[in-house]
């Protein structure tokens, strides 16, 4: 199921969050920008999340945020991992006070993946991806299911793909840009890697031979 719908003018460029980060809990050596970053990451619920598409995802400059995630690192927050950073139980501690920001958000596509596609090969293949118009931020999990997230190369508009068995659910997040055909056209780019990974996987599936009869003896 398809849908769409026309998103207002959205003129005022905010690229990360405006958060009350006085009311951290006492022992922590954050500052505003610090804050701004881990209430971005709270928000998303990210679990993973790479360096470059944060840098996208939050505007800012390249050694302004490598100083951020140092100090977060260094509090035990976020740890560096195979997939870039991820971030630690301590997290959760840090419940940081935000104001409500509309953000507006529309579904582009709905629908559903074939029973015989494995759904973690295709996360496997997906996660860490740069295709198209997409730069990959990084992923939540629940135990309903993973949100795989790309932002496009300006920052602009962010990409979810949300899986939940079977369930594929694509939305866009309109950040700074309110460009519906550019966030159409990533949500295609998306689901034509999504038929090609299932395509392949197909292809190179091996076919497993039955022997019915129990005195049939494998070569030695």
């Amino acid at each position: 199921m398809f849908k769409s719908t026309v998103l207002p003018n959205i003129r005022i460029m905010i690229p990360i969050l405006n958060v009350d980060w006085q009311l951290l809990p006492a022992g922590y050596s954050f500052n505003e920008r610090d804050t701004d970053v881990l209430s971005l990451i709270e928000k998303e619920d990210l679990s993973i999340f790479t360096f470059d598409g944060l840098k996208r995802r939050t505007g800012l400059h390249s050694e302004t945020l490598s100083r951020i995630l140092s100090r977060l690192e260094d509090e035990g927050v976020i740890k560096k991992s195979s997939d870039g950073y991820s971030v630690t139980p301590k997290i959760t501690k840090l419940k940081i006070n935000q104001p409500i920001r509309e953000e507006h958000t529309s579904t582009l596509l709905q629908t559903y993946l074939p029973s015989d596609l494995m759904t973690q090969q295709l996360i496997g293949d997906l996660k860490g991806r740069w295709f198209g118009l997409l730069r990959w931020l990084g992923m939540s999990q629940s135990s309903d299911g993973v949100t795989l997230k790309w932002v496009t190369d300006d920052g602009g508009i962010q990409i979810a793909a949300d899986i939940q068995g079977t369930t594929l659910n694509i939305e866009a997040k309109f950040l700074t840009s309110n460009n519906l055909n550019l966030a159409l056209k990533a949500a295609y780019q998306l689901m034509t890697n999504i038929s090609k990974h299932y395509q392949t996987s197909r292809a190179t599936a091996k076919p497993v031979a039955y022997y019915g009869s129990s005195d049939f003896m494998p070569p030695a």
